[in-house]
């Protein structure tokens, strides 16, 4: 029963790490970074959101987790259907590349070719709009299975591989910290999986480079991967990715999940767990996912 319990609080840490992260950076989206901290949920931002609120990060997390749950593993027929449907409620909080393919897929074109066409009509498409979704397969798959599968879930709306590979290193982290890894052996397990040179370089060598808070897939994952990999406790980690300035929402979402994934549930600040938007919905379905996930045993 105590293997249990401790071992449910992490993937239940991850997925509310990431709506905490991405509530948290909200407000400060789009922003210089200040040097005055924040440390507390707060109204605002572009979007006049409340204290709490999250955004299109978790809306698309929570889709993933509950398209997992209903086709009992990854089926992107599904998923782009319920992407879809939180992108007709709130089309304004979503970013440029996923926009625009929501746009083609309500005009009938298939996903695969919207994808296509959104990477040729922007000239690229490595945004950071696929990485911040798919940490719910980390949940679901171990981390050997993971990768191929993260790359198919990033490229049903990003045809860029460069996004791809960020989202399976990250996800790839997750599901080893959610069954026990350390925070070494999960950050070399990712580099010796990952393929993409560039990702390679900057990932796997995070430490040379100064974070930035970046649209950009890569430069966003790597500013989530340093505030994680250099904090002592979840709140300074989450902290330092959503003072960063930039796509705060994004890369405090996304330093969130790895955080709560190697910390556990019980290391989030309560008063950041009061005011979440959605808290119950959050926590319970990452509790569903790891008791049906894929493996059904301990990793570690």
């Amino acid at each position: 029963m105590v293997r249990f319990i401790r071992n449910i609080i992490h993937p239940r840490g991850m997925l509310a790490g990431l709506a905490i992260g991405d509530a948290l950076g909200a407000p400060l989206e789009g922003s210089a970074q200040s040097e005055a901290w924040v440390t507390n949920m707060r109204p605002g931002g572009r979007h006049s959101r409340n204290a709490g609120q999250f955004t299109d990060d978790t809306l698309q997390a929570l889709a993933v987790a509950e398209s997992l749950l209903f086709c009992r593993g990854f089926d992107g027929t599904d998923l782009v259907q319920r992407l879809l449907s939180g992108y007709s409620q709130r089309p304004e909080w979503y970013g440029p590349t996923s926009s625009l393919f929501f746009d083609f897929v309500t005009r009938g074109i298939p996903p695969q070719r919207a994808a296509w066409l959104v990477h040729r009509k922007n000239g690229g498409s490595r945004s950071n709009g696929s990485v911040m979704r798919g940490f719910p397969l980390g949940i679901w798959y171990p981390a050997d299975r993971v990768y191929e599968v993260s790359i198919a879930c990033s490229r049903l709306t990003h045809y860029d591989p460069v996004a791809a590979a960020c989202s399976a290193w990250l996800n790839g982290m997750a599901a080893d910290l959610c069954r026990g890894a350390s925070r070494r052996q999960a950050f070399i397990r990712a580099r010796a999986r990952c393929r993409d040179a560039e990702v390679l370089d900057r990932l796997g060598s995070y430490e040379r480079y100064e974070p930035e808070a970046s649209l950009d897939a890569v430069l966003c994952s790597h500013a989530a991967l340093y505030c994680f990999m250099n904090a002592k406790t979840f709140e300074y980690a989450v902290l330092s990715a959503v003072n960063l300035g930039g796509d705060t929402d994004t890369a405090g979402a996304c330093c969130g999940a790895l955080a709560g994934a190697y910390w556990g549930l019980p290391a989030i600040p309560e008063r950041w767990c009061r005011v979440l938007e959605g808290y119950d919905r959050v926590v319970n379905v990452a509790g569903e996912l790891w008791r049906r996930r894929e493996d059904g045993k301990e990793g570690y």
